[in-house]
């Protein structure tokens, strides 16, 4: 994912409002937040923006930079809220959502997701709602209306941005969806990850090294890949995945 700080001058909440203003207070509403983005300098300008928490109502009670450190974070603080980018090393979105899957379950105290990204994909918004996400923001987003997005997600709303609205209820609700791949879903979102490497021709090492995990584990995937799709090598993988058009 590119920092839209960054790239294509694409602007974050930082740049794309002013201070956050509130009206004259917050009427005491209050919500925890954890930020979710490996890109460091677009954490902080969501800090800024939004993090005031005497004008915004917002405390900002943790931050990660990959899935891993997510997991931990969010464990460890249990937010009301987690602001969660799509494209993370480790597994992406997708993968912090299924790993806190019970968090997310927690009748009492549920912590509930909402993914901010640069991107508009179908595949990312589809991915991370069926994931469990309350909703989806891009970060061309005001501060006021994130701090209101999130005051919603805490509340229980499901909340997107105008453009993807439409395209989120047309994309369940379509006759013309595919059918789910019970085989495709048996695997983990890493796996599928892997998969889609195998499939395009990368290396273990190569695989290893953009994925952020060892040779080791990279063989440990493929084995479990190959065991759950029954399949005898890569090169039988590799025209299953062609088939389904994953590669």
């Amino acid at each position: 994912m590119s920092d839209p700080t960054e790239a294509n001058g694409t602007a974050g909440p930082a740049e794309a409002a002013g201070p956050v203003d509130t009206g004259g207070g917050t009427g005491g509403r209050r919500v925890r937040v954890v930020l979710v983005d490996d890109h460091r300098m677009f954490r902080t300008g969501v800090q800024a923006e939004i993090g005031q928490t005497e004008q915004t109502g917002v405390e900002v009670v943790g931050e990660a930079a990959d899935v891993d450190q997510a997991v931990t974070v969010i464990t460890a603080t249990r937010p009301e809220v987690v602001l969660l980018d799509v494209h993370l090393p480790g597994g992406g979105g997708v993968e912090v959502l299924r790993r806190c899957a019970a968090l997310m379950a927690d009748t009492e105290q549920p912590v509930r997701f909402l993914a901010l990204s640069v991107s508009d994909a179908a595949e990312d918004v589809i991915g991370v709602i069926r994931g469990g996400a309350r909703g989806y923001v891009t970060k061309t987003i005001t501060g006021t209306d994130l701090v209101d997005s999130v005051f919603r997600v805490q509340e229980g709303d499901a909340v997107f941005s105008p453009r993807l609205a439409g395209f989120v209820l047309d994309a369940f609700a379509s006759t013309d969806a595919p059918p789910v791949d019970e085989d495709l879903d048996r695997l983990t979102q890493r796996e599928r990850e892997v998969l889609r490497l195998i499939a395009r021709g990368y290396a273990y090492k190569e695989i290893a090294k953009q994925l952020f995990i060892s040779v080791k584990t990279v063989e440990s995937h493929v084995s479990a890949v190959l065991r759950k799709l029954q399949l005898s090598n890569r090169h039988e993988l590799t025209r299953w995945a062609t088939a389904r058009r994953l590669v």
